[in-house]
C-alpha cells in the first residue's frame, strides 16, 4: 500500500473521537503507561479544541476516510523562548514503514517555521524504539533533560531540533 493513499489534513471538529481512539491505542500497543503520558490527557479527548489557539496546529493522517494517525505543534508549555513542541504524534500499524512518519513531521516543521518558531521539542520513551529513530533520522537530536513541563513524567527521552 502506498503512501499516495494517505492524507495529511487539518484536524477537524468530528475527528475527535477517532484521534482519541488512535492515541490510545498506541499508546496500549507500545506498552507505555496510562499516567504522565497523552493517554490521561484531558486534551486527548478534545484535540481540535486543544489546538484552536494561536500558533498551534493538529494534522491527521487519513486512509480511506478513516482517522490512522495525527501529529501537533505548539508553544512549548511553561517555557519561554520560540521553541514548539511536536506533539501527540501516533500512527496505527497501517501507516508505518511507508514514510509518513518523516511526511508528518515535515508538514508540523514547515508550519512551524511560517508561525516563527526557532526549534522544535519533543518527548518519548526510550522503548518506542521506532519513533526514537524516525526522531533521529528526522535530525532531532537527545537532551540530558526536559524543557519546558508538559507533565508527561513517564518520557524520559528528551530530543530538540532547530528548524
Amino acid at each position: 500500500m502506498a503512501s499516495k493513499n494517505f492524507i495529511i489534513r487539518a484536524i477537524k471538529p468530528t475527528d475527535n473521537l477517532a484521534i482519541s481512539q488512535v492515541i490510545r491505542t498506541v499508546i496500549l500497543e507500545m506498552g507505555a503507561p496510562k499516567v504522565g503520558t497523552a493517554y490521561e490527557d484531558k486534551a486527548t479527548d478534545k484535540m481540535f479544541e486543544t489546538y484552536q489557539k494561536n500558533k498551534a496546529i493538529y494534522y491527521v493522517l487519513e486512509h480511506n476516510n478513516k482517522v490512522v494517525g495525527g501529529a501537533g505543534i505548539a508553544q512549548l508549555d511553561n517555557f519561554e523562548g520560540n521553541i514548539c513542541e511536536l506533539q501527540k504524534m501516533y500512527l496505527l500499524p497501517i501507516a508505518r514503514g511507508k514514510g509518513l512518519g518523516s511526511k508528518m513531521i515535515n508538514k508540523c516543521l514547515t508550519t512551524a517555521k511560517t508561525f516563527g518558531f526557532t526549534s522544535c521539542y519533543l518527548e518519548t520513551l526510550p522503548y518506542m524504539t521506532a519513533a526514537v529513530k524516525l526522531y533521529k533520522k528526522n535530525n532531532f537530536e537527545h537532551l540530558d533533560g526536559p524543557m519546558g513541563n508538559t507533565n508527561h513524567y513517564s518520557c524520559n527521552v528528551w530530543m530538540l531540533k532547530k528548524i
